[in-house]
């Protein structure tokens, strides 16, 4: 059992994946595209499905502050129903409100410079709605 998580931007999706016992997560990737340009980022997604043997998907989805929808969220609605035409993996959306945010206090306290940290930070938050997901599913 492997999971996958999924932090997806307007330019860039942020990929996480845990070991084959579903416990630990740990960043895999970060695909860029052009911006908006989702069916790039989901023809990659497939491959890793494939590569990996996925049994299920942790998928962002942002809500506001105040736990309303705004734009983020149907971008991430939008793309979970085109992944769910190529797949038959269920797909859970995971509130990844202030993944970001932790993610980017995690690579400071790193010391990691601004341009290593905005090449990773997706990476990083897809771990982090990952690991939120492991969670969610131990406590079933």
């Amino acid at each position: 059992m492997r999971y996958l998580g999924l932090d997806l931007g307007t330019k860039s999706l942020g990929v996480a994946i845990s070991d084959t016992s579903g416990i630990i997560a740990k960043p895999l990737k970060v695909i860029k595209f052009a911006k908006e340009d989702y069916e790039t980022a989901l023809q990659e997604v497939l491959k890793i499905l494939t590569e990996y043997q996925i049994s299920k998907i942790a998928l962002g989805y942002p809500k506001n502050m105040d736990g309303t929808l705004g734009f983020a969220s149907t971008r991430s609605i939008n793309f979970k129903s085109k992944l769910e035409k190529y797949t038959n993996i269920p797909i859970i959306l995971v509130d990844e409100r202030l993944t970001t945010v932790e993610a980017e206090n995690i690579l400071l306290e790193a010391d990691l410079s601004r341009k290593k940290r905005k090449n990773v930070i997706d990476g990083v938050a897809a771990t982090l709605i990952l690991e939120t997901f492991i969670k969610m599913e131990e406590n079933k």
